[in-house]
């Protein structure tokens, strides 16, 4: 399952330190062995339902804390733990979280390096906002995650495929359904991995993007080194952002651009970041994201110091085309430095890249992740693995039926 792929370490690291009592969506698998308990809630971001659940489970145990680390379920969860009487940062400080509108204006109240951002609803407000803001701009759901409807329109000529290509996924959000038009921000992506405890901020580690070309923003690569000299040029801009949201306690993933070297604001995510960055931290610095996230959850201060000072680098595999997985296996040796290699699709899948009306979920093939002294040979040594994939894919016909995706 893609849940065990992705966010299998973190179960495994909190379960280490606490008994687990899981409020989930389906009948646990794989968490079976790291939990005491369960239950199963259809939909958890049904309040009613998710709340019901977190009582009954409050009846059953002494409950220390509650927490997520799935972006759907960040407000639900908030509203349950002050229900409870649990820790947690306030439910509105994750619905600003949620709703990158909200996000952009708190940023701007407080000062925070952030981009010109306007919330349309019809393709003439998207027309008209573009022409204020200037071309390039970026067309994005308010309240998604993963990259998901995030199109750049170089032109007027553009934009109408593209704002329905963001309408679309906006249609799906829960905090809310409209669609920003956003200036371009020009240079490398970069984020900041946060811990977050008493309202004091500790910027742990800084991970290095590598994205798609235009017009989409696919997230292909990351990196982080325990190292990196950008740390101290953008902790004091992920600090103020998490400062101005209103975050008081957790584990934030801070998404910044650097424009003429300097950070700008993308989005903050108030939860561990996707894509095994949590992992990639803890291989890099020995410090631990999840069971920080879970210590804070409980009111204890979380143990940030430092025990590895190491490099690793995650590179994200996808096919050069949509269509039907003929061939997938991998020839190399192992060597040591090569930290895991995981498929998400099996032979006979379709695949469908963004270009295609796809997303992560029904494109990538899986990933590898590769470790190192320094960022740059990781990521090297993730290219010379890259070379003993075997992978073919029939390219898809116009009329085979588009797959479904959704996050785990």
């Amino acid at each position: 399952m893609e849940a065990e792929a992705y966010r299998g370490y973190c179960l495994q690291s909190v379960a280490a330190a606490y008994d687990i009592v899981l409020i989930t969506g389906e009948e646990p698998s794989w968490e079976t062995p790291y939990l005491r308990d369960c239950v199963v809630v259809p939909d958890p971001t049904d309040q009613a339902a998710l709340s019901a659940a977190g009582r009954a489970l409050a009846d059953r145990y002494d409950l220390a804390g509650v927490f997520t680390w799935t972006e759907w379920y960040l407000v639900p969860v908030a509203r349950l733990a002050r229900q409870l009487g649990l820790p947690t940062t306030v439910p509105e400080a994750m619905q600003a979280c949620r709703n990158k509108a909200t996000s952009r204006a708190l940023f701007a109240r407080h000062g925070v390096p952030s981009a010109a951002s306007v919330s349309v609803r019809t393709p003439a407000e998207a027309e008209a906002a573009a022409e204020r803001i200037g071309y390039p701009v970026v067309l994005k759901p308010a309240a998604h995650a993963a990259s998901i409807g995030v199109i750049r329109a170089d032109t007027p000529e553009q934009l109408t495929a593209a704002f329905a290509f963001a309408d679309q996924a906006a249609g799906l959000g829960l905090e809310s359904t409209s669609v920003l038009v956003e200036e371009y921000l020009d240079g490398p992506e970069v984020s900041a991995e946060c811990v977050t405890y008493g309202g004091e901020t500790t910027v742990v580690a800084v991970t290095r993007k590598t994205v798609s070309a235009p017009p989409y923003f696919e997230e292909l690569a990351h990196s982080v080194d325990a190292a990196d000299p950008l740390l101290d040029l953008v902790a004091p801009a992920a600090r103020a952002a998490i400062h101005a949201l209103g975050i008081t306690d957790g584990v934030s993933h801070v998404e910044m651009r650097l424009v003429d070297g300097r950070p700008r604001l993308v989005e903050v995510n108030g939860r561990i970041a996707g894509d095994m960055i949590g992992h990639l931290v803890q291989l890099a610095t020995g410090i631990d994201l999840p069971r920080a996230a879970a210590d804070i959850a409980c009111g204890r201060a979380p143990d940030l110091t430092p025990t590895r000072s190491s490099a690793a680098a995650i590179q994200l595999l996808y096919p050069d085309t949509s269509g039907t997985l003929l061939r997938l296996g991998f020839d190399g040796v192992s060597p040591r430095w090569l930290e895991r290699v995981h498929f998400q699709h099996q032979v006979g899948d379709q695949l469908l890249l963004p270009a295609d009306g796809g997303n992560m979920f029904t494109a990538r093939i899986g990933y590898l992740i590769t470790t190192a002294p320094t960022a740059d040979l990781a990521q090297d040594r993730a290219q010379q693995a890259v070379r003993h994939l075997q992978v073919d894919v029939a390219p898809r016909t116009t009329d085979e039926p588009v797959p479904g995706g959704r996050p785990a």
